[in-house]
């Protein structure tokens, strides 16, 4: 953290784009917590749940959960905390607004000025702010915008991004098979391009 910043270095946006997807993986993994497939013993599997939303942006972790759950018991409908009936920009703050609070605000705020003691604050925004603020996007992005957005006539209210494992590994690890996580919520990211196909015509 204490490379010298070159605007004018390639390397500096790749690093970057790095630690945005390192910090959407880290929230994918406290969300497989929420789900009990990070480990078999429920206490580490929560311990670690808690340890990556807090890592990832200070959250709250039994926030998080019974958000998370509602968003699974009730997709698509008023009752679901990740849904927004607008535009793009205005889902987005919607979507932030419901997670974010001012405690978080507050820590992260003073995380983030202990860190300057050792870390120079050039350092500190690109490497960090700005990553954990992009990966805020590309979860909200292809997790929740592409396969939530419009009208669907399957159960879970949800669509697929198109079958690419590459792609859908490195836009938001596999969670673009959205159909597929909401059908088998059991299965971890790194078993989501496993998963059965959803059925075709499922969503207008």
């Amino acid at each position: 953290m204490q490379w010298q910043v070159d605007f004018k270095n390639p390397l500096l946006y790749l690093l970057m784009l790095v630690q945005m997807h390192l910090y959407t993986g880290l929230f994918i993994t406290a969300h497989d917590a929420m789900h009990g497939t990070i480990a078999p013993n429920k206490f580490l599997n929560n311990s670690l749940g808690f340890i990556c939303t807090f890592l990832y942006a200070s959250f709250w972790y039994p926030k998080l959960y019974t958000k998370h759950h509602q968003h699974h018991n009730h997709v698509h409908t008023d009752a679901d905390p990740d849904y927004h009936n607008g535009t793009f920009f205005r889902w987005y703050v919607q979507f932030i607004r419901n997670y974010l609070s001012i405690w978080q605000i507050v820590i992260m705020a003073i995380v983030f000025n202990v860190l300057k003691i050792w870390i120079p604050q050039p350092n500190l925004l690109l490497f960090w702010v700005a990553p954990s603020l992009l990966s805020t996007l590309q979860l909200f992005y292809f997790g929740t915008y592409l396969p939530h957005k419009g009208e669907h006539d399957n159960k879970h209210q949800s669509r697929s991004l198109p079958r690419n494992h590459f792609l859908a590994f490195f836009s938001c690890y596999f969670f673009g098979y959205h159909y597929e996580h909401h059908d088998a919520p059991w299965l971890p990211w790194w078993k989501l391009w496993q998963a059965p196909q959803p059925p075709k015509g499922g969503a207008k």
